[in-house]
């Protein structure tokens, strides 16, 4: 049976069914350059933590996952040698977190992959379509906060 055409098909089964390319092509790319202990949403703390600098209050509302999981994460990424963990100088009851040699290696191959699979949807899509793309998943995003909307 022939699928519908996009325009046809409900939003949220698009999204499901898009959702793995990135990390298909994150993983092959890692597991190519021989990185493959990275935990479930690593790339994303690696990536954010490299690409903007991000806070780890930052990362952890980013991966809307709880505090304690969170931490747990960021434990196996020290134990692992992505990420090293200090005592912040200035206020001591905060933590400073940073990537080491192997954190900033795994991030650049995670945005290596995101990069790639860009420059293929860009070869499928108009300039015009990708913006839209863009700017409808980033009101999609924007609900999701709103408080009137039910999760």
């Amino acid at each position: 049976m022939a699928r519908p055409d996009a325009r046809d098909e409900p939003i949220p089964g698009l999204l499901r069914a898009a959702r793995g390319a990135y990390s298909a092509a994150i993983n092959r790319r890692l597991g190519a350059e021989g990185i493959d202990d990275l935990p479930r949403n690593g790339p994303f703390v690696l990536g954010s933590l490299a690409r903007w600098s991000a806070s780890l209050a930052d990362v952890i509302e980013g991966l809307g996952v709880t505090k304690q999981a969170a931490s747990q994460l960021i434990d196996m990424l020290v134990l692992r040698g992505y990420l090293t963990r200090e005592v912040n100088a200035e206020d001591r009851r905060r933590m400073t977190i940073e990537l080491t040699d192997r954190g900033r290696a795994a991030a650049s191959a995670v945005r290596a992959a995101i990069e790639d699979v860009d420059a293929e949807l860009a070869t499928m899509v108009t300039t015009a379509e990708l913006d839209g793309l863009r700017s409808g998943l980033a009101a999609l995003a924007r609900l999701k906060g709103r408080p009137d909307v039910e999760p």
